[in-house]
Formats: C-alpha cells, sequence, structure tokens
C-alpha cells in the first residue's frame, strides 16, 4: 500500500497559519485513514496517513503530532511510539481498538501522550490533540521583571530577596515565587490554575490550601492581609495596603 497524504485548502487563513498542525495518522485500514486526514484537513491541519510502521518511522521527525494506530501489520504500535519516543519529543496520541486498562497503561508507560480509544467523537479527539499541544507547546509568560518596586516593597529576584521599607522578610521558596509572580502583574487577578501552574509547575491539581496556606503565611509576614486581595471564584493579585 502506497502511502497517503492528503492536503486542504485552509479556511481562515490568518487564524490556522498559528494553529494549524502537521499531523501524521499511523493507520493500516485505509478507510479510516482517509476518512480521518480529510477530518483533520478540514478543521484546518496540515495532515496525512501512513499505513505501516516503517513509513510512520520515516515520517514521524517531519510533524507536530502523531496519532498513531496499535495494530499495525509489519511492528506492534507500542515497539512503534517507543521508537519515536526514544528518537525525540514529538507528542503521540494513541488511537486504538484496545481498550483495557492494561493496553492504556502499557501505551501510556510506551511514551504515548494521551490515549483515545475507538469508536470516539471526533470534537474529542480535537480537544485532546488541543490538551497535549498545550503541554507540549507551553505559552510563554512574560518574563518578569528581576527587580520590582512596589510600595514599601523590594523584590530582588537575582538574590531573592524582599525588603519591606528596606527590612529584611524571610520568605520560604514557595512564598518568594508567589510574591514575585503578583508583583509581576499588579494590576492583574491571576487565577489559582495560573498560580499553581507557574508557581509550583502543576497545571491538573485543585490544591486549594495550597495556595490559601502560603498567602496566609504572606500576609502575616507583610504585616497586613490587604497585600494580597483574594478576588473571590477568580483567585488573587496584589492589593494596596
Amino acid at each position: 500500500m502506497n502511502q497517503q497524504v492528503v492536503d486542504s485548502a485552509r479556511p481562515h487563513q490568518e487564524q490556522q497559519e498559528t494553529d494549524a498542525l502537521r499531523v501524521l495518522v499511523v493507520e493500516h485500514e485505509a478507510q479510516a485513514a482517509d476518512s480521518l486526514v480529510q477530518e483533520l484537513c478540514r478543521h484546518g491541519h496540515l495532515a496525512r496517513s501512513v499505513p505501516t510502521a516503517a513509513l510512520a518511522l520515516q515520517a514521524h521527525h517531519s510533524v507536530d503530532l502523531v496519532l498513531l494506530d496499535l495494530d499495525l501489520p509489519d511492528l506492534d504500535g507500542l515497539e512503534v511510539c517507543r521508537r519515536i519516543r526514544a528518537a525525540g519529543d514529538v507528542p503521540i496520541i494513541t488511537v486504538t481498538t484496545r481498550g483495557a486498562e492494561l493496553d492504556c497503561v502499557l501505551g501510556l508507560q510506551a511514551g504515548s501522550d494521551d490515549y483515545l480509544v475507538k469508536p470516539y467523537r471526533f470534537r474529542e479527539l480535537l480537544a485532546r490533540m488541543e490538551a497535549v499541544m498545550r503541554r507540549a507547546r507551553p505559552r510563554q509568560a512574560p518574563t518578569p521583571q528581576q527587580v520590582i518596586t512596589y510600595g514599601p516593597l523590594r523584590i530582588d529576584a537575582r538574590i531573592r530577596e524582599l525588603l519591606l521599607e528596606g527590612r529584611r522578610v524571610y520568605l520560604t521558596p514557595k512564598e518568594f515565587d508567589l510574591l514575585h509572580l503578583l508583583a509581576s502583574q499588579p494590576d492583574t487577578t491571576l487565577s489559582r490554575r495560573q498560580l499553581m501552574s507557574q508557581v509550583w509547575d502543576d497545571d491538573w491539581s485543585h490544591r486549594g490550601r495550597t495556595i490559601d496556606t502560603h498567602v496566609s503565611s504572606l500576609r502575616g509576614k507583610l504585616g497586613s492581609s490587604n497585600w494580597i486581595v483574594t478576588v473571590r471564584g477568580v483567585g488573587f493579585r496584589l492589593g494596596h495596603p
């Protein structure tokens, strides 16, 4: 079977220049491969399909995302996943009929970034693709200032020192990171998810008590609860005591 390549003109060109992905569909069933490629192209992506592991191992270097079926005619998909992962960090979503818990565990252990069982809804696949690419290509936040002066506060990230009216205030590493992040965007309310992601490097946990405990400690060390304002239902921002 020959390698198939299907491209499509993209609507809303300006938007797609940012969002379009080069997607490699590894699927040995021609009808399923064609259908998936056409849907991906219709949604603005540049998609192509290959029916074998050998072609997949040749083609994955030039794409942004691999959609990998595990049932291939020449090599088990788990081994393909391992080899692609060993060769680089291109995101992989396993798309397969193997729905047992053990199969999912083995797929993730082999290096897959996500695991989707057939049959599935196409919108769910798109959502999973978006989530995987967010993790693979996190948006870069503005680089915080190294030295921030905010009223009587002087926050020096170079030596991790906080001065309040010229007096040194000793903070734990996470307290310092939290205060520095809030001070770097003083007019912005940062959500709990943003704080967990940027201070604790954790996008998924809902550790409300972790944040609240650090905020409470910071307020105590700064001498006023008004230094950090709680925006109910949203998050926190730096205040004006």
